[in-house]
């Protein structure tokens, strides 16, 4: 009991001075903006807000480092804490965790959640190692044991990134990958015998392997649409793109969220070609009042015609204004955008990484703010029902109504 205490005052004491350290790290660079939320949280995982109006269901997450490791350092200097290592983990909604599954020493888990494989319900998660803010890996597919059913990567020699691994119901994968390519950067000021990432959206048939389909960033967007000022964290190598969402459209072509353009665009599926852009500096659509996002995440269509997403409005080096989440609605025979909602934590939480928004089947939305370490639900109305404290920021969160069993 005494061991014990004293693990927990240690990663206390850890934690606290990671907090102290990452408040001037992470502070922005414009005076005026608000400081971005430090990623270090409660000791647990505390319930805060528990409302009657809140869905019932399990918390689905993942544990560990990944939010530190964008920042240089950070990520080694938490590695000894107890609540830093990686996981994936089931909560019900009173703070009892009812299941987690503990990835081999030296690998990362992430994105974790509830899917649908061949008409069955089946855990996904990526498992890897975490570089230069994205990940080199493997998509794993469990059934409702924990079981491993099929593992799965980008195919044609790209590993798998932690950004993405989204099912679609035809037996479907979408996945992201990165790979290190030699780039002019001298239009953008940086060395013309460089190296970037590239970032490629992979449509993979999951019984079989097979590609698909495989979109390049750098082969449709130009450099200079690059709002990134730096290369990647603890890394030489230039991030331009930063793809970290895929989803489909209605008519099944492919959304693509990018961080470090700060834009989305719809993708022909068959032709690679851009369809419409929204945000970024050049969007094709006109962005109504309110229609002001930057460094996004998770970007997915809830509804025919209106894109959710969550907006960090952060990168940690430059902060815009509080995260939030935003649905837009899209007409891109007008070529218009329109703010339909944006909801804000009561906190004014500010993400610099990571976050995502989940529509629930009453209506609600559960987010999960990244490195803001919270996972929330929230009414219609923007109600705060449930509101939970993280020890360390999650990349996504969700909420399902079934657990896993042993």
């Amino acid at each position: 009991m005494i061991r014990n205490s004293h693990h927990i005052r240690r990663g206390a004491a850890a934690l606290a001075a990671a907090a102290v350290g990452l408040g001037a790290a992470l502070a922005p660079s414009a005076a005026a903006a608000p400081l971005p939320s430090v990623p270090v949280g409660a000791l647990s995982y505390t319930v805060d807000v528990n409302k009657p109006g809140a869905s019932p269901g399990y918390i689905y997450y993942t544990s560990g480092v990944s939010a530190a490791a964008l920042v240089p350092g950070l990520g080694q200097a938490l590695s000894n804490v107890p609540q830093a290592a990686p996981g994936n983990v089931v909560m019900d909604k009173s703070g009892r965790e009812v299941w987690r599954y503990t990835p081999p020493k030296g690998q990362d888990v992430s994105n974790f959640r509830t899917q649908t494989y061949q008409g069955k319900r089946v855990l996904t998660w990526w498992q890897g190692s975490t570089v230069g803010g994205h990940g080199t890996g493997t998509d794993h597919i469990a059934d409702e044991h924990g079981h491993v059913i099929e593992t799965l990567s980008a195919g044609n020699g790209l590993n798998s990134d932690v950004h993405e691994f989204r099912l679609t119901p035809d037996g479907r994968a979408l996945i992201t990958a990165y790979r290190e390519v030699d780039a002019d950067l001298s239009a953008i000021g940086g060395p013309k015998n460089g190296k970037m990432y590239d970032t490629v959206a992979s449509v993979v048939d999951v019984a079989s392997k097979k590609v698909l389909f495989q979109w390049s960033a750098a082969q449709h967007v130009p450099l200079t649409d690059t709002t990134a000022s730096t290369s990647s964290p603890g890394s030489a190598v230039y991030d331009p793109f930063h793809m970290n969402s895929i989803a489909l459209d209605p008519q099944g072509n492919l959304v693509i969220s990018m961080r470090d353009t700060s834009a989305v665009y719809d993708v022909d599926i068959h032709t690679g070609k851009i369809r419409w852009q929204l945000g970024g500096k050049h969007s094709t659509l006109a962005l109504g009042p309110g229609v002001q996002f930057a460094f996004q995440h998770d970007a997915e269509f809830d509804g025919p015609d209106t894109i959710r997403l969550f907006n960090d409005n952060s990168s940690g080096q430059q902060t815009l204004g509080v995260s939030s989440v935003q649905w837009i609605h899209v007409d891109p025979a007008a070529r218009r955008a329109t703010l339909v909602r944006n909801q804000i934590h009561p906190s004014n939480l500010v993400a610099p990484a990571m976050g995502n928004a989940q529509g629930l089947p009453g209506g609600n939305t559960l987010v999960g703010w990244g490195m803001a370490p919270h996972i929330s639900e929230f009414t219609p109305s923007g109600a705060l029902v449930y509101d939970v404290a993280l020890p360390m920021g999650t990349y996504r969160a969700y909420l399902e109504d079934w657990a896993p069993t042993k």
